[in-house]
């Protein structure tokens, strides 16, 4: 696990599902497919970032041969987003995202506001994925997709 965070920072439910997630050898992916959501949600809810829903927890339970009440009781709870860390972050790959809106943040903006105008990116109507991509010469390329809706600045 490379959060920036170590198991005794985690929720105890967390800790509890990182354990049986490498008892059962199981990836992200693998575990997105069986609960048949995105692989970067499936980590949000093992970093306690993002709220189970009940079929979440019922298909958790079942893969991960956990008490289902007891998961419940642990994962409906409402989730503590962006407390993950400090500000700027230390853990290597998180603070190379940050430094990316650090380096590109404006100019996201500005061009985000010529073809949208004045508004923001929503982070909650949002959707985002990972991809491996690996060209001609074998070097391997993370590519990142983040979509949210757009959210104009009303006016008063």
């Amino acid at each position: 696990m490379s959060s920036g965070k170590t198991n005794a920072e985690l929720p105890s439910a967390q800790t509890l599902l990182f354990q049986k997630k490498k008892e059962n050898n199981l990836t992200f992916a693998e575990l997105a497919k069986l609960l048949e959501r995105d692989e970067v949600a499936v980590a949000a809810i093992f970093y306690g970032q993002a709220k189970a829903s009940e079929e979440d927890i019922r298909r958790l339970a079942k893969t991960l041969d956990l008490d289902e009440d007891v998961l419940q009781a642990k994962l409906s709870v409402c989730p503590e987003r962006g407390s993950c860390f400090e500000m700027p972050p230390r853990e290597p790959l998180i603070y190379r995202l940050y430094e990316i809106v650090q380096n590109y943040g404006q100019a996201y903006k500005a061009i985000l506001n010529e073809k949208f105008g004045d508004g923001i990116m929503s982070a909650i109507a949002f959707s985002t994925k990972v991809e491996k991509e690996t060209d001609d010469k074998g070097v391997e390329w993370a590519i990142i997709t983040l979509r949210g809706k757009w959210l104009p600045y009303s006016r008063f």
